[in-house]
């Protein structure tokens, strides 16, 4: 049937019911007063269909009769093809889903897939360390490369891009990294955000383009700066502007690891005391630490604090860019070579400290390794729990800070500093 058998103001004033217009079209008026369109149609002798073509009106959300019977005419042609009309319509959904999908994968980031999978795992993790190491060595190494890519997009020569400049310098490191970068692009996969084969893989992929870690050459990690020299280095240091800088210089001073540095915050520090304490889940021995503060350390901590002005007790005290992040390792390592010691390490400052401490003082080295936050025997580790140890460890880092403090010697008469009282 082809005729027009309705008009605008039928439409408008028509009866509870239904009404045919042609060819399928018809009004529906419910009881309600709601008026809709639908088209029926039934397609080789199967079951009456019916699809809903919107409300009827003349109105912003209404449909009118003269729209309504151009949608109508193209679904009634497919009917005579043979054509499915709600099949199309389903297809179409489906298309239109999956292009949403689609578009909503490209918007994640392989930032934004480390960060969830960092965040969803690091609850089941020994401690809040690890976690640490995870988002200290994506933030360093990857994300400055391919960190806002969408994580569906990344491919070989990102990875290779990150580990090349590194596994050759830093197998250890570079192969951490290497493993939670395919850790994270397989946790992607699974969450649906990527497809095909992991990029990071190793077997049957980078190890045809990487030499083996146990086939690198052994590189010294953690150079380390001759004692003899750190008096001259902390003059230098001292010129060096930014928090990098300031970092450095408070992790020398304190014999600290770097990343227990660029970790505290200001709750950690009882200025009453002139101590640091650092909880056991920022430890690697995971047991608390107590470090005793010289005075050229807590002026660093008070530049710090006028540098920042806030009261926040959770506050880092030495923030990156973004104040709620810790500042970076590189950012310690660009100091260095800013310095053009670009052949030091801020953790080989401990190595330069313990070396010190064996030729120059007489302090027992059990207590230098309790600076060092090292084990120790259980005897020596119980008088340290009372506190004595932390006194005579006081002593130790204030001769230290003294002698950081004083321009390089190199005649080894005037070097020996033995303390027979620190025993």
């Amino acid at each position: 049937m082809s005729g027009t058998e309705l008009s605008a103001a039928f439409v408008r004033t028509a009866k509870p019911g239904r009404y045919c217009d042609g060819d399928g079209l018809y009004l529906l008026v419910k009881k309600s007063g709601a008026r809709f369109w639908v088209f029926r149609y039934r397609l080789h002798g199967a079951k009456m269909r019916e699809a809903g073509l919107g409300r009827a009106g003349e109105g912003r959300n209404g449909v009118r009769l003269s729209e309504v019977r151009d949608k109508a005419s193209v679904l009634f042609k497919q009917v005579r093809a043979g054509i499915d009309p709600l099949t199309v319509r389903d297809a179409a959904l489906s298309a239109a889903k999956a292009a949403a999908q689609d578009a909503a994968v490209k918007g994640v980031t392989f930032r934004e897939a480390a960060r969830r999978y960092i965040d969803g795992h690091s609850a089941a993790w020994r401690n809040a360390k690890h976690a640490a190491q995870w988002s200290s060595t994506i933030e360093a190494y990857v994300n400055p490369v391919f960190g806002d890519i969408a994580i569906a997009d990344v491919g070989t020569a990102h990875v290779l891009e990150v580990l090349e400049a590194i596994w050759l310098v830093k197998p250890e490191t570079a192969s951490r990294l290497r493993g939670r970068i395919e850790t994270i692009l397989d946790f992607a996969k699974t969450r649906g955000w990527r497809s095909g084969e992991n990029p990071a893989a190793w077997k049957g992929h980078l190890a045809l383009t990487l030499p083996a870690r146990s086939k690198v050459a052994k590189v010294e990690h953690h150079a380390a700066l001759p004692w003899r020299e750190i008096g001259d280095f902390m003059i230098s240091l001292r010129d060096q502007a930014g928090v990098g800088a300031r970092a450095l210089r408070f992790a020398i001073l304190t014999a600290a690891r770097s990343g227990e540095v660029r970790g505290a915050r200001w709750r950690e520090f009882d200025f009453s005391t002139a101590a640091w304490i650092i909880a056991p889940d920022r430890m690697k021995g995971g047991r608390e630490h107590r470090v005793p503060l010289s005075e050229p350390a807590i002026e660093i901590l008070r530049e710090m604090s006028e540098a920042q002005m806030s009261a926040d007790p959770d506050a880092l005290v030495f923030p990156g860019h973004d104040p709620n992040r810790p500042l970076s390792d590189m950012s310690l390592t660009a100091v260095l070579r800013r310095m053009g010691r670009g052949d030091l390490t801020a953790h080989g400052f401990r190595s330069t400290f313990r070396d010190w401490a064996a030729e120059t003082t007489a302090f027992p080295t059990e207590l230098v390794e309790m600076a060092l936050a090292h084990a120790v025997g259980n005897k020596v580790e119980a008088a340290y729990r009372r506190g004595d140890l932390f006194e005579k460890r006081r002593r130790l880092m204030l001769d230290w800070a003294v002698y950081c403090s004083t321009p390089s010697v190199r005649d080894s008469a005037n070097l020996v500093l033995l303390r027979e009282n620190a025993r």
